[in-house]
């Protein structure tokens, strides 16, 4: 029997090969087919074998292939300008056949947005933002068409568009999955992809993505799909680039949208000194009203045009700078609430982490009225620990730049201050933001005397990185309001020892604590602290207030290692004792101490002292 050929592959992976070539051959030979029926005019009924040859495929490969060539056949068909509306009868069946083929392919990209293969859910991506480019462009009115863009020639196709909001926030199973998934979530590829190549690069894309997701996510049932919600959180919180001023609007994917918008008389729009155009009549919309600034009555202001976004065209709103602030606005409005109705509480807390930690920065600027968001902040506080920790920085922001009146916040403060503060792994965080809230010199000396008066008290049990933290703390504190002083300065408790300390420890209004007429003595008393960090550092209150504020950074990243380290590598000055002479009457009774002279002892002895005599 002959050896087989090593040269050759095995009879199944060949057969495979063949059958794969086989596919790809008649996949090019029915694209060759349908471009050419489009520019003759002739039947398009090939197209439902390419189709079902895409279906059938289950080779990424052959997948692949038929895709391209559908998207192909299918911008010859838009750029034919077949699907575009005619009168005529025979041309309207044609168009509606084609438009139902259009949708079975554009639904088959939607599902491979969320495919196991790479190379399919990238591409799947970038076929259908290239579609809507076709779609859009075969909208857009002729050249001689006069009069505004309106919602019936607006060139941009929102169904298909839609379709692929619903691929980014549903993420459907892919037609090559066998089974349905309980929980879908956005592939991190896909959503690099769109937020760089479009949410972040075209204002079109990015004002009518925010506009339609959020009325996609208001629709839907957070308990029972709570992963739209956290897909949409998910794009949001990548969101780099969004305009400032007027002039940063200027990308735009479908070009005919980047003409200047004109009014319903004809006349082009007119802008105001912000740049934002003057806004004709037009229909009434009731979520653009609400984010609408109240209309002045002072009859003394002088007159001008004022924008109001509900009487906005599309069109017009994409050219306005505040009509883009009203979408993003409306779509955190709509998101906020839906993060917190989920049964899991860890998993909103982490949520609502996710969100603070990007608000202040990349949320708030951009809001129309960043004052409505409070009522969701003010829950976070109630989480406590480091998420209530950062809403209250959000709250402060709020305070201090969009004039919030928040008069508990000092209260809702000083509730952090508890017994596990300064053993928390976050301590760090709550410092630099503690000093940050505590930095007005206009805060009342005794709402600032129960804050370092709290913290000293919990020095006491707190680890020596903690007292590292607390003192320079509040020795800035101090440095900063000198009518503090006195609680350094006090010597009732030295000269009336049986007094108690007036501080009330259990009270919540730091306002109410009595802790001005107390003193720190817990701050004196990490004098004698064991370890000689803590010990040093606390006799600075001893010395006059004439150094600088301390940096508190230098304070905030200590723990027990970099204490050693510090300690271990300190330069000795001078030598420490090695030995040391023992009282050999240390270890004897009272009634031996009668009995024995020290003379005696010294000749004899006894086991003990001889044990401890070098």
């Amino acid at each position: 029997m002959p050896a087989a050929d090593p040269s050759r592959p095995p009879a199944k992976k060949r057969k495979v090969a063949v059958k794969k070539n086989t596919d790809v051959e008649h996949i090019q030979r029915l694209e060759n087919t349908l471009l050419e029926a489009v520019s003759k005019g002739a039947s398009l009924n090939p197209l439902v074998d390419l189709l079902d040859t895409a279906k059938d495929a289950g080779d990424p490969h052959v997948l692949f292939k038929s895709i391209y060539a559908l998207y192909r056949v299918f911008s010859s068909v838009i750029d034919a300008r077949i699907l575009v509306p005619t009168p005529d009868a025979d041309a309207k069946l044609v168009r509606a056949w084609v438009s139902e083929r259009l949708n079975i392919f554009t639904d088959m990209l939607v599902g491979l947005m969320n495919d196991s293969e790479l190379s399919l859910r990238t591409s799947a991506i970038q076929i259908l933002f290239s579609l809507l480019k076709h779609l859009s462009s075969s909208l857009a009115p002729s050249q001689d068409a006069p009069g505004p863009s309106t919602p019936s020639n607006l060139p941009f196709h929102v169904p298909h568009f839609n379709k692929i909001i619903l691929g980014l926030l549903e993420c459907p199973p892919s037609p090559r999955s066998s089974s349905d998934q309980s929980t879908r979530f956005l592939d991190l590829e896909v959503l690099g992809i769109f937020t760089s190549t479009w949410l972040d690069a075209y204002d079109d894309i990015r004002w009518f993505f925010l506009r339609d997701a959020a009325t996609f996510v208001s629709n839907c049932q957070a308990e029972s799909r709570p992963h739209v919600a956290e897909n949409f959180l998910t794009i949001l919180e990548r969101l780099k680039r969004f305009p400032t001023e007027r002039s940063d609007i200027k990308q735009w994917w479908i070009p005919q949208l980047g003409k200047k918008p004109v009014s319903l008389k004809g006349s082009a729009v007119e802008e105001d000194e912000q740049g934002d155009p003057e806004i004709p009549e037009g229909d009434d919309d009731d979520w653009r009203k609400y984010f609408d600034e109240p209309e002045s009555t002072d009859k003394n202001k002088k007159s001008g045009p004022s924008p109001r976004l509900h009487k906005m065209t599309v069109h017009q709103s994409l050219h306005s700078l505040q009509s883009h602030k009203a979408v993003f606005s409306r779509a955190w409005m709509v998101l906020l609430p839906r993060l917190s109705r989920r049964a899991d509480v860890e998993a909103t807390k982490a949520l609502a982490a996710r969100v603070l930690n990007v608000i202040h920065g990349g949320v708030m600027p951009r809001l129309t009225r960043p004052v409505l968001i409070m009522d969701w902040i003010g829950a976070c506080v109630d989480y406590g620990g480091t998420i209530g920790l950062l809403a209250l920085n959000a709250l402060f922001i709020l305070i201090r730049d969009y004039n919030l009146d928040y008069p508990s916040f000092y209260t809702r403060l000083y509730a952090f201050l508890d017994r596990d503060l300064l053993h928390n792994k976050h301590r760090a965080r709550f410092f630099r933001l503690t000093e940050l809230f505590l930095s007005s010199t206009h805060l009342p000396a005794a709402l600032l005397a129960s804050f370092i008066k709290r913290l000293s008290r919990l020095s006491i049990s707190a680890p020596p990185a903690g007292i590292i933290m607390v003192i320079p703390f509040t020795y800035n504190i101090l440095k900063r309001h000198p009518a503090l002083m006195y609680m350094i300065n006090r010597v009732d408790d030295v000269e009336e020892p049986g007094t108690l300390d007036p501080f009330d420890a259990e009270e919540k209004d730091p306002m109410l604590t009595n802790a001005l007429d107390s003193s720190l003595w817990e701050l004196v008393s990490h004098r004698d602290h064991y370890h000689p960090s803590v010990s040093t550092l606390a006799k600075i209150f001893q010395e006059a207030f004439r150094k600088p504020n301390y940096a508190l950074e230098d304070f905030l990243d200590h723990t027990y290692g970099t204490l050693f380290d510090s300690e271990a590598k300190r330069k000795i000055k001078k030598d420490p004792a090695t030995a040391m002479e023992i009282n050999k009457l240390l270890f004897l009774t009272a009634d031996q101490k009668e009995q024995i002279s020290e003379e005696a002892i010294s000749v004899q002895g006894d086991v003990v002292t001889e044990l401890w005599t070098f």
